[in-house]
């Protein structure tokens, strides 16, 4: 019974994040129901994570095991006969069995999108958050460095996060800026329920002037949320990538 592990990419607006719920309709459903159509049975789709409602993913990796022996092509160009114009399939390939895309992963790797000007941005609405006020980029890279390594992370997640540890590591996180465009990339292990929209949120109000870089260090130290800043709207943030150094198909 081969096990498939693919590469999705979403556009997350329209759905309840991307693990199966009561309410809502979920990405992980979908692609489900797609893949019941191609298959001809049923087959449930583990990913390496969960993305929030309205959070997009370029590169999401969920695997799932089937009776069925197709050509990989099959997997990718089939399913997205039966996929909507917000979710596809980018690649599929064959890894072992009890092969797990949540404790096997070496890294993700997200990406949030800001548009720091008091003019909006009809096209990017969708996919960014605007910020009005002019931002410090040299304060938020300062602080912004303060997040790498391994830390209690229990200020910069949700507050029904239900995580049984808040240690979380973090390889780097990279700020840029191009015209009004700044994007937020945070590299690392793994993460809690909104931490990077929390870990957004206090660089924006470091770039405001709210806090200074060096709260970030008793910000990780405290371990209080209502210290922390803001949650970044989900809209701005996309998943790029999730690493398993042991395999080829990685970007």
């Amino acid at each position: 019974m081969p096990t498939v592990l693919l590469t999705i990419a979403y556009d997350g607006t329209n759905y309840s994040g991307w693990q199966v719920q009561p309410n809502g309709r979920a990405v992980q459903q979908v692609v489900e129901e797609a893949f019941e159509q191609l298959l001809g049975e049923r087959v449930q789709v583990r990913s390496s994570g969960r993305t929030d409602a309205g959070v997009h993913a370029r590169a999401m990796a969920a695997s799932f095991s089937t009776t069925r022996n197709l050509p990989l092509r099959a997997f990718v160009e089939g399913a997205n006969r039966f996929l909507p114009a917000d979710i596809a399939i980018q690649n599929a390939c064959i890894v072992p069995e009890g092969f797990k895309p949540i404790t096997m992963a070496h890294a993700k790797q997200y990406r949030y999108t800001i548009i720091n000007s008091s003019v909006r941005s009809p096209l990017d609405r969708l996919y960014s958050w605007q910020v009005r006020e002019p931002l410090d980029l040299v304060a938020m890279e300062e602080a912004a460095g303060r997040f790498v390594g391994s830390h209690n992370f229990a200020a910069f997640r949700a507050s029904n996060c239900v995580a049984k540890t808040t240690v979380r590591r973090i390889d780097s996180v990279r700020i840029s800026r191009q015209g009004s465009r700044i994007t937020i990339d945070v590299t690392g292990g793994g993460f809690l329920k909104n931490m990077v929209r929390v870990m957004v949120g206090t660089l924006v109000d470091i770039g405001k002037g709210r806090f200074t870089p060096s709260d970030i260090d008793r910000l990780l130290q405290e371990g209080d949320r209502k210290e922390a800043g803001s949650t970044a709207p989900a809209c701005g943030l996309c998943l790029i990538q999730v690493v398993y150094p042991d395999l080829d198909n990685q970007e």
